[in-house]
């Protein structure tokens, strides 16, 4: 049928076939259903190129036939870091399955992973894990060979290799697998095995039987260890005591790189080639010699500049890496085909068919050539390949527009089967080819505009309330400051376990000015805050006894009310305003939210409903959404465009960059691809003639979305019906455009979307001048960011670029100096002189600069010297190293922002900080370094906000003096009364204070035992958690959230929840103390409490010896009972006739 690979026989039977590069992997395909018993190892001369072929042949398969892809381990040789384990778990999962492969299948590899040496396929064989419902084995048991497979034990399982012990709960990642899953025990027997969320701990679906594999592809057993430190031994004349690896492996301590000391651990170590089947053929690409002689220069290039380190002593090349000699015999061994790329007889390239200057919007004028082209070939079925859906749409607009016709088809199945002369699909497909017979011309966006946007390989994708995330103890560290509501400022020492009264609890250790030191119960812990003002190591500690918190916390009151009632003015102005309501979801928009081709977050689907709840009131919406880079935020504009769009409404998108916008064009057209909505963009890189068209159906209000820069706020762009707005990082917008947003501000919807607030858009977001919306939860499986800070060192900078650009990446290098960054290029082309480097800065003219980073988002260079410019800067997936020059020079959230330019891909994204000596940095600078480094986790843009109102002093909300009462009562305190006195304004009387919930003493343990819970900050986040429940519901849903992580409560964590029950039902009631003794009992009530005061009475009259009033706010009442179950009955009862 097509141009397929030749039939092979026997192995050593080599032949060298031709074809085109974009014909090779129908040629695959086709092959691999005429030859069902006999597998392809495709091994390719780069790693991008392995992973083209994987992308292209997954399409075709339609999941026929498997295609492995074995990646690299995306490191250097002899690196000091190790895979990251999601990179081992893939790479052990497909090593398990080739030996066992008997049918069609493909394995594609690129060299430089298959010249190094594999661990011996016998012991992924004698090392598989397997576990079934109902088999008798006992956790212990389970547990010993998971720690001798190299499994890490952790507090939450997060990652492949992990295991955490709960009572009888076990969670497990196994290597190999997709999904981790929790194990349940009865004795000794295994009773449920369930699939859950690493990121919400949830369990999900239940599963019969489980298998994994080794966690690393090293043993860490005892055995291995001793024949690790012999070898060790024999191999180097160092001394092993002064070798860090040597020790740490001697720990059973898996060291970064121990991975280029394999052979220490075996006797023999395998080629890929022992894994494979008998029947395989190869298929090998052109310039395989060229790329081995490039990899071994490189291996004994870096051998010879770490051999002499006797730190750590490192092996020669040859035992670690195949010689290129030894891998063409092992090819030999098999029947092979070596690729040739270039016309064949059945099969031919096509020729470039645009004229357009790269990175420009496709205009009408794009097709003409390939229209040409295809009435040059009337005879052949033609089909044109979009890179997406959305990409697709554009193709069908223009060939409208040109009243051609094309057929859409979903799969290359339904194409092939059908007979129409143009077809249109979206394909990951690069290269389009002619084929003779049958008679089919492929075309895709490559010829057609020159370009294609660069493939989104990604990992496939608990709800913030902004409040709690910043008043959060989970992030809490022995030695910061907290806020005690009586007491007033102390430091935080830990948490402790006391025994008072033969009943043990936990309590959290402060110390206060003169080291006096108080514990406070966890049943208190709605008493206490983070302390978030100026420098936490000169937080102003008060003294115990001292009068001086009580009169900062009035004066501070006596302020913050003449700032409430300053803001409930402008608040009302807002309110008063009338905008328009749109009307409810309907079936339209529910069908377009679940084509949402990732599962929501749970952040992202509150922020969502709270979207569309805005947009149905009758005054303009005006919202916040904060979301870390790349975790969603464009999901939530799109469907708020799409609410809008639905209603009638026109839509427009500001974007700071042209760049930007073009992304956000397509990502549009993409996501509305199945809807009528017309998506349109405006920037300079439309013609003037295209402009002028664009503004014309804006105001006929032919076009529903129009996504631009701040040309879309020039007096000549003129909305029909302006119904939302969405601006992408406000703040990267001049002092104008932001005047001419604020009187948009007042009569339309306004949605705002940033990864990290200034402080000052926080503080007024949080004081509800504007309404806030938090994304913290990252998309399922993101990698986080590995974060260094580092002198400036060549030989470092050197390693970081070598190591990217070896797994086919690319980097960015900040150098914001535009005097210096020429030098600054050729000095770093002088330590690449291979590598091809691009140079962006503000002051260059706008349309080289475009041309810059469109070459850079195309691949067209490999390191981008660039400045800050790149801030707000495009999405470029391939990217995932970024080295900044003089980091200490940039504020917190620039660096925070500049960080998220990578990992936005599978990859292990770095970033390194390079600055001076900490000697010579000041306090500031040093706090931001270490503030960027430490919240290397997901979701930190929130965080890092919260942290630059520490370092900057906490700033002011309406003028410089509220920064003195900020400072002394902390900014989480001066929120929470500001909320306070707006709502007793709002209502005007005097609000039940928020900070004054109920405390309960019952003289029994109420705690979450350490062998329930080990971990001392999952304990204190729980704590927090359940202290600051309001109801019922959100009590229930954390309880079965803590039985489902931790297993079924014990005696003293049931106490502590019905504990939290009875004091949710008790401040309604007006009580702020219940506490019972050895017989008797007591109900204190706050002043004017809203019981009924007759019901207290006819408990007195009713049971006169068990009731009493004392003291006019008190209630005594008769209890003997000594067991908690006892005890809590009786409050509940009490608190149910009062009710």
């Amino acid at each position: 049928m097509f141009a397929t690979l030749p039939p092979m026989t026997k192995p050593g039977f080599v032949v060298t076939h031709t074809l085109p590069l974009g014909a090779l992997s129908f040629a695959v395909h086709t092959w691999l259903q005429n030859n069902p018993h006999m597998p392809l190892l495709v091994i390719t001369a780069q790693p991008q190129q392995a992973l083209q072929l994987e992308e292209e042949l997954t399409f075709l398969s339609e999941e026929q036939y498997p295609v492995y892809y074995l990646p690299d381990w995306e490191t250097l040789p002899y690196d000091l870091f190790s895979p990251h384990p999601s990179l081992t778990s893939t790479r052990l999962g497909v090593l398990s399955q080739l030996p066992h492969v008997t049918q069609q299948a493909v394995v594609i590899v690129a060299l430089s992973t298959l010249l190094h040496r594999f661990l011996p396929h016998t012991y992924l064989q004698q090392h598989h894990l397997a576990l079934s419902v109902n088999q008798t084995c006992s956790m212990t048991a389970f547990i010993a060979s998971l720690s001798e497979a190299g499994y890490r034990r952790v507090a939450s399982v997060q990652e492949p290799g992990e295991f955490a012990v709960r009572g009888g709960l076990l969670d497990v990642f196994p290597s190999g697998t997709p999904t981790p899953f929790r194990i349940e025990w009865f004795d000794d027997i295994v009773e449920h095995i369930r699939t859950f969320d690493v990121d919400t701990q949830r369990t999900e679906a239940a599963v019969s039987t489980i298998g994994g594999l080794p966690a690393y592809e090293f043993p860490l057993n005892p055995d291995a260890i001793a024949h690790f430190r012999q070898r060790f031994r024999a191999e180097f004349s160092v001394n092993p005591n002064e070798c860090p690896l040597y020790q740490q492996i001697s720990q059973a301590i898996p060291a970064p790189g121990i991975e280029y000391y394999l052979p220490l651990f075996y006797d023999t170590l395998a080629t890929l080639f022992d894994y494979l089947p008998p029947k395989t053929t190869i298929v090998t690409f052109p310039e395989l010699h060229k790329a081995a002689e490039i990899f071994w220069t490189d291996c004994r290039h870096r051998y010879e500049q770490r051999r002499h380190d006797t730190r750590r002593p490192i092996l020669p090349p040859d035992q670690l890496f195949l010689p290129v000699e030894q891998f063409f015999e092992k090819t030999n061994t098999f029947p092979r085909i070596d690729l040739v790329f270039g016309d064949h007889t059945q099969a031919k390239v096509i020729p470039s068919l645009h004229n357009q200057t790269p990175g420009q919007t496709p205009g009408k004028s794009a097709l003409t050539a390939c229209l040409q082209f295809m009435q040059a070939h009337p005879a052949s079925r033609v089909l044109l390949l979009a890179e997406s859906t959305g990409r697709r749409e554009v193709l069908r607009d223009l060939l409208q527009m040109e009243h051609t016709q094309p057929t859409v088809y979903p799969t290359w199945a339904d194409w092939i089967q059908d007979d129409t002369p143009l077809g249109l699909m979206s394909a990951p497909h690069q290269h389009g080819v002619l084929f003779d017979n049958p008679a089919l011309c492929l075309i895709t966006e490559n010829e057609i505009f020159g370009q294609t946007t660069v493939s989104r390989r990604r990992r496939k994708e608990t709800s913030s309330d902004p409040h709690t995330f910043i008043r959060s103890l989970t992030e809490l560290r022995i030695g910061d400051p907290v806020v005690h509501l009586t007491h007033g400022v102390g430091r935080y020492l830990g948490l402790q376990s006391l025994t008072t009264n033969h009943v043990a609890a936990e309590y959290l250790m402060l110390e206060y000015a003169g080291g006096d030191k108080i514990y406070v119960p966890i049943m208190s812990l709605h008493l206490i805050s983070r302390y978030i003002c100026g420098d936490p190591e000169k937080a102003p500690l008060h003294k115990l006894g001292s009068d001086k918190w009580d009169r900062e916390q009035r004066k501070a009151k006596e302020e913050i009310r003449d700032v409430a009632a300053e803001l409930l003015d402008l608040y009302s102005k807002r309110e008063a305003t009338t905008g328009f309501a749109f009307p409810p979801p309907d079936a339209d928009f529910i069908t377009f939210r679940r084509a949402f081709p990732f599962e929501e977050t749970p952040d992202q689907t509150k922020t969502i409903e709270a979207v569309i709840d805005d947009m149905q009131k009758p005054r303009p919406m005006d919202r916040l959404v904060c979301g870390d880079v790349g975790f969603g935020k464009t999901e939530v504009a799109m469907q708020a465009a799409f609410l809008a769009a639905h209603a009638g409404k026109q839509v427009a998108i500001f974007v700071p960059t042209t760049l930007l916008a073009s992304q956000h064009y397509h990502n549009f057209k993409d996501r509305f691809a199945e809807w009528p909505m017309k998506i349109a963009c405006l920037s300079r890189l439309q013609s003037a003639r295209d402009s002028m068209h664009i503004r014309q159906e804006l105001h006929d209000g032919k076009i529903d979305i129009l996504i631009g820069t701040h040309k879309l706020l020039s007096e000549n762009v003129q909305f029909k019906d302006l119904g939302l707005v969405i601006v992408d990082e406000e703040h990267r917008f001049g002092v104008q455009q932001k005047e001419r947003l604020k009187t948009i501000r007042n009569h339309v919807d306004m949605l705002t979307l940033t990864a990290t607030p200034i402080p000052r858009t926080l503080n007024f977001a949080l004081s509800h001048l504007r309404d806030l919306s938090i994304i913290a939860t990252p998309p399922l499986k993101r990698i986080s960011v590995k974060t260094f800070v580092h002198e400036y060192d060549d030989a470092l900078i050197q390693e970081a670029l070598y190591r990217e650009l070896a797994r086919g990446g690319q980097a960015y290098i900040l150098h914001n100096d535009v005097a210096t960054i020429t030098k600054m290029a050729e000095h770093i082309q002088t330590l690449l002189p291979e590598a091809r480097l691009g140079i962006a800065h503000g002051q260059m003219r706008e349309g080289a600069l475009e041309r810059v980073m469109s070459d850079f988002y195309h691949q067209r260079f490999q390191i981008l010297l660039c400045t800050t410019i790149i801030e707000s800067g495009i999405d470029v997936p391939t990217a995932n190293t970024i080295i900044i020059n003089r980091a200490d020079r940039l504020g917190l959230a620039q660096l925070h922002q500049l960080r998220g330019r990578v990992g936005r891909s599978h990859h292990q994204a770095y970033a390194y900080l390079l600055a001076p000596a900490q000697e010579a940095l000041t306090p500031d600078a040093q706090k931001r370094l270490e503030a960027i480094a430490n919240l290397g986790d997901l979701g930190a843009g929130f965080a890092l906000a919260s942290q630059d109102l520490e370092i900057r002093g906490a700033g002011e909300l309406l003028g410089a003096e509220q920064s003195g009462h900020m400072d002394a009562i902390g900014f989480s305190l001066y929120m929470e009364l500001l909320e306070e006195t707006l709502a007793e304004l709002r209502n005007g009387q005097s609000a039940t204070p928020t900070h004054k919930p109920v405390e309960i003493e019952l003289g029994v343990p109420a705690l979450f035992p350490s062998d329930y819970i080990g971990d001392v900050q999952t304990r204190l986040s729980l704590y927090k958690r359940l202290a600051d429940t309001h109801t019922a519901e959100e009590l229930a849903d954390l309880k079965a959230e803590i039985i489902d992580r931790f297993g079924p409560l014990p005696l003293a964590a049931e106490t502590l929840c019905e504990i939290t029950a009875l004091k949710q039902a008790a401040v309604t009631l007006g009580i702020h103390k219940i506490e019972i003794g050895s017989a008797i009992g007591h109900i204190l009530f706050v002043p004017k409490p809203p019981v009924d005061p007759l019901k207290i009475i006819e408990l007195i009259q009713k049971y006169p010896k068990q009731y009493q009033i004392q003291a006019g706010d008190r209630l005594r009442f008769a209890c003997t009972l000594q067991d908690a179950a006892g005890r809590l009955a009786v409050i509940r009862t009490l608190l149910t006739k009062l009710a």
